[in-house]
Formats: C-alpha cells, structure tokens, sequence
C-alpha cells in the first residue's frame, strides 16, 4: 500500500472531520490574505490618487480635511476661499495650473460639485490621459445650467444626455430641500477609476449663484486644486500660507497628507490582522485535535499496517502528510474565500469613494499565506502522528478476552 493510498483512504473514512477542518482553514487563509491586500492596496490606492493635482488650497484648517473634501469628495468643506485670494493664487509664477470647486449641493446622494470647464480640457489626470466625454456628449457651458456626470454615478442615478435634473441642497440628500434651478445632461465622463466618477459637475457659477445660497459668497471657492511648476514651489507655498500666513491652508503633498489618515487607522487593521492570525491558530488547532481524537479508532488499522511492513517512519510520515493535505485543501478553498470578500470589499470601497482596488493584483502574501498555512497544519500534526509512532503492534493486534 503506498503513502499517497494511505492518506487517502484516511481523509475519505474521516470526510466529515476533514470538510469541517478544512473550512476552518480556508476562512483563516482567504481572512488573512483579504485583510492583507485591503490593506495594502488601499493605501497604494488613495496615496496614489491625485486626479493629477499636486496640492490643493483651501480656508484654514486641517490639512486631511481639505483634501478629503476636494480631491475624494468624502468630508465637508472646511470653509471659503474669496475671490480675490483665488485670483492671487492663479496669478502666481510658481502655479502651473489653479482649478476652482465649490461644494455644498448633492444629487439623490451623489455630490454635485462646481468648475470651470478647464478641468476637463487641460488638466491631465495621469501623463498622457485627460478627462473625455463619452460619444455623444460635450462639457458643459460654463454660462448655461447644464452638467457632466461621472461614470459611476450616472450609472447609477440613470442619468443620460439631455436628461434633466433638480439639485438638492446640503451634502446629504434631502428630499425636501430641491432647489428650483434645472440643469441638463449634456455629458457623461468616461470612467477614471477616481473618485471624480462619482461626482455631477455643474459650472462654478451656478453652483455659487443657486438659488437659496447665500449671495454674499456668491464669488467665493470652496477650494482651489493646483497644479505646481516645480516641486520646490510646494516647499515655498507651504511656507507662504501655513507658516507666515493664518487664513488659509495649503495641502501639499497630496499623497503625504492622505497617507497621515492609513498612519490614524493602523490600530485597525493591525486588530483585523490579529484576528486573522488567532483564527489560523484555532484552525491549527482544530488540525490536531481532528486527527489526534481519531486516533484511539485508528490504532488497529495502524497495527495492521505496520505488521504487514509499513515502517514506523512511514506511519508517522503518512499522519503528518494527512494534516498537511488538510491545510492544503484549505488553502485552496481560501483562494475562493478571498476573491469573495476582497471583490466584496473592493466593490463597497469604489461606492463609497471612488477609489478602485485592482482586485487582480498580485502580492507575495498570495503564496506565502497559503504555504504557511500548510505548514501550520503539518506543525499540528506533529502530536497525532508520534503518538501513531509509538503504536505498538503486538498490544493492539491481541485478541481481547
């Protein structure tokens, strides 16, 4: 009888135990490696997004804040910046670009935020790639109510071109609080993977001057997203608004700044990680005592074997590889567990921010998981398998009177 028949028939006879313990594993496995990759590919993922905007300026505040609200559209503005403070910052020879928003209106939930066609004429979201209008459609007319939605939501609020709409005030959708104004469709953006998808542009104008606003910030910006000419101009305009100036707030470096909120949150994921590690233990765990409370109804079948020539190395070999072929089986049922929960997760993160997580990238953890989880299994199957060692035959095999 050779090995690989011998933990076969093992793991068939015990196929309820099996199941059950390798289910255990590939819960701890596909749980670790999901928790891992949402770890690292979200921070990859918002540190990297920029929508092609080096530092953003806004009214006195936190730095995160600011950014979170101009470049994810996830916070309140912290406040306005007045016109003239715009015109200074787009005036200045360190400034490639100075792109205006206003914020404060929202579509059935889905923020509408106000510009200048610029944004998607000039700006260049990545080298090479600028916004684009799907076939059929155009930017807006910056003295016209119309608006360009972006993929994601006119997806999923319908929206089409020359469809129309009335928004709502606040950030947070209202029913009750629809503005009189109508606006028409006359563009849907092209998909970006950035948080921009998510968001119905309308001209600065309008937004600033709708009705029920208050007229006397009319002219005011919520922030202004820049484009710097050298790196060093982010060192002298930090200096200028942050250290010399106090009535507004430059946000430079994006990506730095984002990166500060994945430091604020690392307790999370490190209680998430160690939940994964206590879960993969338990399954070890659950490996050992599987096999090693079968084996007081194994012991003949063991005697057996080894009576008929099996070597004690070979039995001790084959429980060890059982455990091991178990961890195995788990592993790759992990697999499944993990595509499940990661595209779950990755689904739920682009709805809510915009932010798209490869869901097919690769990591080392992909292949170090799994084989740490086989090996965990073998490491428990050291017990079953030196008490299958120390059988002795003669014992077992008597007839009991």
């Amino acid at each position: 009888m050779t090995l690989p028949l011998i933990i076969y028939r093992s793991l068939r006879q015990h196929a309820l135990s099996t199941v059950i313990t390798a289910g255990s594993i590939a819960l701890a496995c596909g749980l670790l490696m999901c928790v891992w990759m949402v770890k690292t590919q979200s921070q990859a993922a918002f540190t990297q997004t920029t929508t092609g905007f080096d530092a953003v300026l806004g009214a006195r505040g936190s730095k995160l804040q600011l950014v979170l609200n101009a470049i994810f559209h996830l916070e309140a503005s912290p406040g306005n910046v007045a016109a003239a403070d715009f015109e200074a910052v787009r005036k200045h020879p360190m400034i490639k670009t100075a792109i205006p928003i206003a914020v404060g209106d929202n579509l059935r939930g889905y923020r509408l935020v106000g510009t200048v066609p610029e944004l998607f004429t000039n700006v260049e979201l990545v080298p090479g790639k600028k916004f684009s209008v799907v076939a059929g459609g155009k930017v807006f007319n910056p003295e016209a109510k119309e608006a360009v939605a972006g993929s994601f939501a006119a997806q999923r609020l319908g929206l089409k071109v020359g469809d129309t709409f009335r928004p709502f005030h606040g950030l947070a959708f209202d029913a009750k609080a629809e503005h009189a104004d109508d606006y028409t469709i006359t563009g849907i953006l092209a998909p970006t993977n950035t948080p921009a998808d998510r968001v119905v542009w309308i001209p600065l104008g309008g937004l600033q001057t709708m009705s029920g606003h208050d007229a006397k910030t009319a002219t005011d910006v919520s922030a202004v997203l820049i484009q710097l000419r050298t790196p060093m101009a982010g060192l002298q305009l930090d200096l200028l608004y942050n250290k010399q100036g106090n009535r507004l707030t430059f946000a430079y470096p994006v990506g730095a700044i984002v990166a500060e909120l994945f430091g604020k949150i690392a307790w999370f994921d490190q209680v998430l990680t160690l939940v994964a590690y206590l879960v993969a233990l338990v399954a070890a765990g659950s490996v050992l005592a599987s096999i090693y409370n079968s084996m007081s109804a194994r012991q003949r079948d063991l005697a057996i074997l080894r009576a008929l020539g099996a070597k004690r190395r070979t039995i001790f070999g084959a429980v060890l590889a059982e455990a091991a072929c178990i961890g195995a089986l788990g592993a790759v049922v992990g697999f499944a567990i993990y595509f499940g929960l990661y595209a779950g997760i990755a689904s739920l993160i682009r709805a809510q921010t915009g932010v798209v997580l490869d869901v097919a990238a690769g990591h080392p953890v992909l292949w170090i998981c799994p084989l740490a989880m086989v090996g965990l299994c073998a490491l428990g199957g050291v017990v079953p398998a030196l008490k299958a060692y120390r059988t002795p035959v003669a014992e077992t095999l008597a007839p009991v009177s």
